[in-house]
């Protein structure tokens, strides 16, 4: 009797294990195959990313969703601040980082990027009465930026690095309320932030100045560590999501116009 209730038992062990087994391999892309990402952001970047209540959104968000989704992966979206994710990448604590991180040869020597995925250039924020009319101008005013950008790196450039006339801050959105305090004759930073703020908040009666012999153009792209193999999944997933329509889709649905996508093609095409 005994080992007949043993037999059972045992049977009925195997047939779980059997079940459990099937789940976890049941068609491929299954919620239980997919890999779960760590994203590092600094969520005060609207309209890239930022904070709804306590849900991180914006364009990237949504963009690197998309591109996720393609490659087979899940993630875990994690605000961490902007100085911070350069520490998380670089440690290898996160799998990635998605913020409007520019494109440059300073930051590949140290960390991988995906293909580009964003064109975007500095422009300055004023009041509607600013005389100020292109970067030139800026000279002798107080400029406000976000510490650790190109804003910043072209602020430096133009007005002489550690100028007491640009102030830094830890993100746009506090660089912004220096200049409608009036702290801060003028805003520098990345067209999709200061172009949304001005168009979003018409009360503040803003300007957008765009200067393109003064700032050029710059693309973001997904941060790594150096090394990684999810660059080649994601890159193959961006190139999808492109040539599909969902990358065109999602951009419309932020900033209510097309993208270039034949510039950012090119781009792509000449980074690979």
């Amino acid at each position: 009797m005994k080992k007949r209730f043993l037999a059972i038992v045992m049977m009925a062990i195997m047939a779980l294990v059997i079940s459990a087994c099937g789940t976890s391999s049941s068609g491929g892309g299954s919620n239980a195959e997919k890999k779960e990402l760590r994203v590092v952001t600094d969520a005060a970047y609207a309209p890239f990313e930022y904070m709804e209540g306590d849900k991180i959104v914006g364009f990237d968000i949504d963009f690197l969703k998309a591109a996720a989704k393609e490659a087979g992966y899940e993630l875990k979206f994690e605000n961490v601040g902007w100085d911070p994710i350069f520490v998380e990448i670089k440690s290898k604590r996160a799998d990635m980082a998605v913020s409007s991180i520019s494109i440059n040869d300073e930051r590949k020597q140290t960390y991988d990027f995906s293909l580009p995925y964003f064109l975007s250039t500095n422009k300055i924020l004023v009041r509607e009465d600013s005389d100020i009319k292109t970067a030139a101008d800026l000279k002798g005013k107080v400029v406000a930026v976000q510490n650790g950008t190109t804003g910043q790196e072209a602020m430096d450039k133009l007005l002489g690095k550690n100028n007491k006339d640009i102030k830094k801050f830890d993100n746009n959105n506090l660089a912004i309320m220096e200049m409608l305090s009036g702290g801060a004759d003028a805003v520098v930073a990345d067209n999709g932030v200061v172009e949304v703020y001005a168009k979003n908040n018409p009360k503040e009666k803003l300007k957008v100045i765009e200067d393109s012999n003064s700032f050029e153009a710059e693309y973001y792209g997904i941060l790594f560590p150096k090394g990684t193999d999810l660059k080649a999944d994601f890159d193959k997933a961006i190139k999808k999501i492109v040539e599909n329509g969902t990358y065109e889709k999602i951009y419309q649905e932020w900033f209510g116009q097309e993208p270039n996508i034949e510039m950012l093609k090119a781009e792509q095409e000449a980074s690979e």
